[in-house]
């Protein structure tokens, strides 16, 4: 932990952030480990699978552009608030009226999508309360929320078979209702946010290219982790025959990996730059993609491939947003929605490719492949920008590492 780190900041709300995220986190990839019951009730097809599992994925890209506005024009704790109570009465009509179709499954999906778009409400509610030089640390253990696609892997397989799976809509609430408490009571917006700006201003950061580096960064890391999230259960079961609640476990250890160090690439980002510690996530993750291609022969095999590629991209999370906040302090809020949706629409491809590959191929390598094309791509535009980035945004930043 860096020297300093808990001494500054709101740890209340950097709890409550926390805990809100991963909570959302959870309900916003259930369709993924729920998909083989899903599946199996109602006939999807490859592809149907794969789109249903993105469908959360793109609304809530989608939703943090509003979120992110939202948070600098009513502050972060009333939009998430907002949200989380959509959430809640979307999946209690679900659990009581039913789902019994594709489309049913799509609707339930871009309710989902509000959880999803927890990510632009938790990043800027903890940034705005920490200095230059603990932003990868804060935004690595409130992003670190992410984890909560462990607890949707771990229990919603076990609890459909036992419920069945439309019975896991509606006890998803419970422990949504939980921390919607909490975090209304801890949860304080930074008393240094500023001050909300017209609504065409929000565009202003996509004048600068550096926005648009940060998106495509985000939209592989972020994306290849909440992609994988929501497909790897769909791909043990279907590739090696794993029962949902044994799929539901591996995908459960590989999401762990992934959250677990996303602080950790924060905090590492902080002592030796972010651009650095992004190098390394984006050669890990095309090289083990790349592997995974190639049709792993063993259940083992391809876990451990997985796991690795998880623990990179998470690193990878962590260090974009070590980054983000350097030039973007003062359009957190909107940044944070922009980076969201990108990270978004890389999960939303990712998993969709897979299940088009599967149908189309009779297998979702190919998939696989082009992603890991994409992390070669991002790791030249590190190699491209790091040197400007650290000219000019050093002199600038003190105490901060580029």
């Amino acid at each position: 932990m860096n020297k300093g780190f808990w001494a500054a900041g709101h740890r209340p709300t950097l709890l409550a952030a926390f805990l809100y995220f991963d909570i959302a986190f959870m309900v916003w990839v259930l369709l993924g480990p729920l998909a083989p019951a899903i599946s199996a009730d109602l006939g999807l097809s490859p592809a149907q699978k794969g789109f249903m599992v993105a469908v959360p994925t793109l609304a809530g890209a989608l939703l943090r552009l509003v979120n992110g506005v939202l948070v600098d024009r009513i502050g972060p704790k009333a939009t998430g608030a907002i949200g989380q109570v959509i959430v809640m009465t979307g999946l209690l009509a679900a659990w009581g009226l039913g789902v019994h179709s594709f489309a049913g499954t799509v609707a339930v999906g871009i309710i989902l999508g509000f959880a999803g778009a927890s990510f632009a409400v938790a990043l800027p509610l903890a940034s705005r309360w920490y200095p230059a030089e603990h932003q990868g640390t804060a935004l690595g253990i409130a992003g670190m929320g992410n984890s909560g696609t462990v607890f949707a892997a771990l229990f919603a397989p076990t609890l459909a078979k036992l419920f069945g799976w439309n019975a896991v809509l509606g006890l998803a609430v419970i422990p949504l209702a939980i921390v919607f408490v909490i975090y209304m009571i801890f949860a304080k917006n930074a008393p240094n946010a500023p001050a909300p700006k017209p609504v065409t201003a929000y565009l202003k950061p996509l004048r600068k290219a550096d926005a648009w580096w940060f998106m495509l960064f985000y939209g592989v890391t972020f994306g290849g982790f909440v992609g994988l999230s929501s497909s790897l259960s769909i791909y043990f079961t279907d590739q090696f025959h794993l029962t949902p609640v044994m799929a539901g476990y591996c995908t459960a250890a590989c999401v762990f990996a992934g959250s677990l160090i996303r602080p950790l690439g924060g905090a590492v980002a902080d002592r030796i730059g972010g651009t650095k510690a992004l190098t390394v996530a984006y050669i890990l993750a095309a090289i083990t993609l790349s592997a995974i291609s190639t049709g792993p022969a063993t259940v083992l095999l391809a876990l451990g491939l997985f796991l690795v590629a998880m623990l990179a991209l998470g690193f990878g999370n962590g260090a974009v947003f070590q980054l983000v906040p350097q030039p973007f302090k003062e359009e957190m809020g909107v940044m944070t929605g922009l980076v969201g949706f990108a990270g978004g629409v890389g999960g939303f491809y990712l998993a969709s490719s897979l299940g088009l590959a599967k149908q189309l191929t009779g297998s979702p390598q190919l998939g696989f492949l082009i992603f890991a094309g994409l992390a070669l791509i991002a790791l030249g535009g590190i190699s491209l920008v790091k040197g400007r980035w650290r000219s000019t945004w050093a002199s600038a930043l003190a105490g901060a590492r580029i």
